[in-house]
């Protein structure tokens, strides 16, 4: 019995790190959709490098909306 629930609690560890990785690959290809489609007069990069706060809240702001999104989308 012991197995069993080591070998589900191993399977629904190793879906839920796919998920997160999934979920992270997204959010970077929607930040850099943005950037280069949507925002085309702002340097996301060159701002953050130059240490502009707003951007860097911006630029997490729509990561954590990406990540929202997609988290229940993949709970069903």
């Amino acid at each position: 019995m012991q197995l069993e629930f080591l070998t589900a609690t191993l399977f629904n560890l190793g879906i839920n790190l796919l998920y997160t990785l999934l979920a992270l690959f997204i959010g970077i290809v929607a930040l850099i959709a943005i950037d280069k489609k949507l925002l085309k007069h702002v340097d996301i990069e060159g701002e953050l490098k130059n240490g502009n706060i707003a951007v860097s809240i911006f630029a997490s702001t729509i990561l954590i909306f990406v990540a929202i999104i997609i988290s229940f989308g993949l709970k069903g």
